[in-house]
This record gives structure tokens, C-alpha cells and sequence, in this order.
């Protein structure tokens, strides 16, 4: 096999993305042979752009034609584990869009299905891994540069969206289409950076206001507070109804500071570990010795196509991929205990009552709003 026969499914906003990528080139060992949409502007969109593949209406006829090595599947959030679990029981290779699922016992069941199924790549599109920033802030907490986590700060409020955007699609910001918003939306690579950088917290208290800032029935301003198995704190704060907005992501350990924003790290330095210098200091007000310092990265930042191209090479040759599909369940798990938090209004420990959850959010899918369908596709590029 020389290249993957790719097949898409759901050509919309991220799917359309990904198949304009490897039109242009940037993801050489990897074809585009087939995709699915329900939408006939979509399958017209496809038969103009990409008139070699094979069109199918539903992901599930693509999936059981015999003419994909992989599938890559980019539909609204409820069918990502249904149709990846199909896929891998037909023998396909799987990459599949944020968030892994909506909801924990859902990803749990499509986990088990690659579990039984280990000759076959399971990957999860996280493409911010693939940022030369994070990867450098990880390479540096896992070599001790910081010390200890004390505290972790993020501040993510550039995902500023339109009534438009929420209005252009029947799925959008609904309960029962994508079972919820900012959270299961934009904030997906956010929360898995989190849990990849930082760990996974053992307790966390949330508030999330739905429909603050747009005629939306789920939550589209979020506020938690967060605490780690080693005692340290944080808080993630994230929106749509801010603009312009900031992404500042600050952690600090008992050797520093870093902050990360704007495409940059800046580390303020401390000469001797705080914990050491706390109890041997004999004055009463001075802080270590500090020096601040402009990380330097390789600047490589690929995104999408970086993480198709190693789920090519980890089908083709065993390379490592950017993220396996059983991570996702980790960020899903911290934005379902924010949302459990929030509903219960009281602070819950991870691993959260799965189960609660799911009857929680079943009963808000009971009375979700019936919306018309637009039919709207929007381009992502350099919206993450």
C-alpha cells in the first residue's frame, strides 16, 4: 500500500477543511476515494471538487462499500462513536473529528470496539498537539523545568461566534443535535491540552450560563475552578460572546512561570525552587531570584494536516500518531463534570457518575428545540 484510500464522512465545515488539505498536497500519502453527506449541496460540493470519489448519502453505506482503507469521520458529535465502531468492525482504520463523543459511556463503548480490534489505527484529530508552543510546554513539564504544578490559569475567550454561525445549521447548539456548545465545540482541544499538559483534576466546580450571549438553548460562557491529586488549583474560563477575546494559558510550578499567548512562551525563571527557598529564606518579603526568559520553539505548527499524515504513517509503517483515539474520553470527561456541576450545582469528583450524566442530559434532549435547517457551510481556516 503505497497510499490510504481515505473516506470522508460529513463535508462540512471541518470535513470540507480536511479534503481541501489533501487536495492541495499536504497530506501526500493519504487519497480521497469516497464521501458521505446527507446535505445535496455537500454531495454537489464533493462531485465539482473531488470528481473521482465515490458519493454516498450516509457514512454507514460509505463505510460498508469495500472501497476505504480509512474513514475520517467529521458529523455532528452524537454519531462519532457509532459510526467509528462500524468502521472498525469493517475493517477500516478510524480518525475521527472533536470531541470523541458527547457523552463518557458512549466513548467507553467505541474504546472497547478498538480495543477488540488492535491491527487497526484508532486516532483522534487533537490537531493542536501539532503546536509548536504546546509541545514545547510539555516537553518542558516533563522534564521537571517548572517543578511542581501549583497552579494552572486558562483564560480562552477568542472563540467569538455569530447568531449567524449558530443559525446555520438544525444540529447547532442543541441538546439533542450536539449536546452542548462552547464546551463540546470549540473548547474540546482546549480541555485535551489541559488534561495532556497538566493531568486530569480529582474535583471540579463549574458554571456554565446557557444562551448568555445568543439565542442558543445550551452554554456559551463557562467559568470552573479545578483541583489536582497534588493540591494544585486552577481555573478555565471560556466563551463565544467575547470578542475581541484572549487565549492565555499561565501555569506555574514551584521552579516558574510560564505564560502562553499569542503564539509565544515567556518563562520567568526562578533560580532556586520556591518550596526551598520558603522555608531556608531569612528575610520576610523577597522572592527567588528570577530571570525571564523568551522560549524558544521550532516553530513548526501543521495542525490538520499534521495529524492525517501521521495516522497515514502509523497505518503504513507503525508511527507514532499525534493522539489515539482512546485520549479522547479525557477532555469529554472534564467537560461532562462541568456540565454535572453546573446542573447539580455542587462541586464532583472524577471520574464523574457517568451514568447521572447521561439521564441528566437525556432529559434536556427531551425538550431540545426543533430547528429548521439552513443550509450553510462555513470555512475554518485560521479559526483555530
Amino acid at each position: 500500500m503505497e497510499k490510504i484510500r481515505l473516506g470522508v464522512i460529513g463535508v462540512g465545515n471541518m470535513g470540507s477543511g480536511h479534503i481541501n488539505n489533501i487536495k492541495a498536497g499536504k497530506c501526500p500519502e493519504i487519497e480521497v476515494v469516497a464521501v458521505a453527506d446527507r446535505r445535496e449541496s455537500r454531495r454537489e460540493w464533493c462531485k465539482e471538487n473531488i470528481p473521482t470519489a465515490q458519493i454516498f448519502n450516509e457514512g454507514e453505506d460509505l463505510i460498508k462499500a469495500g472501497v476505504c482503507d480509512a474513514v475520517l469521520i467529521a458529523t455532528p458529535h452524537y454519531q462519532h462513536p457509532p459510526l467509528a465502531q462500524l468502521a472498525l468492525e469493517n475493517g477500516l482504520h478510524v480518525m475521527v473529528e472533536k470531541p470523541a463523543g458527547v457523552y463518557t459511556l458512549q466513548v467507553r463503548e467505541m474504546m472497547a470496539t478498538a480495543d477488540a480490534h488492535p491491527d487497526k489505527t484508532f486516532g483522534m484529530m487533537f490537531n493542536q498537539r501539532t503546536n509548536c508552543v504546546y509541545r514545547k510546554l510539555k516537553e518542558m513539564l516533563e522534564n521537571g523545568e517548572l517543578g511542581e504544578i501549583k497552579r494552572v490559569s486558562w483564560l480562552i475567550t477568542d472563540w467569538y461566534r455569530t447568531q449567524n454561525y449558530y443559525d446555520s445549521g438544525a444540529w447547532r447548539a442543541t441538546w439533542a443535535g450536539e449536546g452542548g456548545g462552547v464546551l463540546m465545540n470549540q473548547c474540546p482541544h482546549q480541555l485535551d491540552l489541559l488534561t495532556w499538559l497538566c493531568g486530569m483534576p480529582k474535583k471540579v466546580r463549574a458554571f456554565c450560563h446557557a444562551g448568555k450571549w445568543h439565542d442558543i438553548e445550551v452554554e456559551d460562557d463557562v467559568t470552573c475552578y479545578m483541583e489536582f491529586e497534588n493540591g494544585a488549583t486552577g481555573v478555565f474560563v471560556t466563551t463565544t460572546g467575547d470578542a475581541p477575546g484572549t487565549n492565555r494559558l499561565e501555569i506555574t510550578g514551584t521552579k516558574g512561570k510560564i505564560v502562553c499567548e499569542k503564539g509565544e512562551l515567556i518563562f520567568d525563571k526562578l533560580e532556586v525552587d520556591e518550596r526551598e527557598w520558603c522555608v531556608k529564606a531569612e528575610d520576610g518579603f523577597h522572592k527567588p531570584p528570577m530571570q525571564t526568559v523568551n522560549v524558544e520553539t521550532d516553530g513548526e505548527n501543521i495542525q490538520h494536516p499534521a495529524v492525517l499524515n501521521a495516522f497515514a504513517a502509523n497505518i503504513l509503517r507503525g508511527e507514532k500518531l499525534v493522539a489515539d483515539g482512546r485520549e479522547g474520553i479525557n477532555g469529554l470527561m472534564l467537560a461532562n463534570a462541568m456540565f454535572l456541576s453546573s446542573w447539580t450545582d455542587a462541586t464532583v469528583s472524577l471520574p464523574i457518575d457517568e451514568q447521572k450524566f447521561y439521564d441528566m442530559l437525556m432529559e434536556k434532549c427531551k425538550t431540545s428545540r426543533h430547528k429548521e435547517e439552513v443550509d450553510k457551510t462555513f470555512s475554518t481556516e485560521g479559526t483555530y
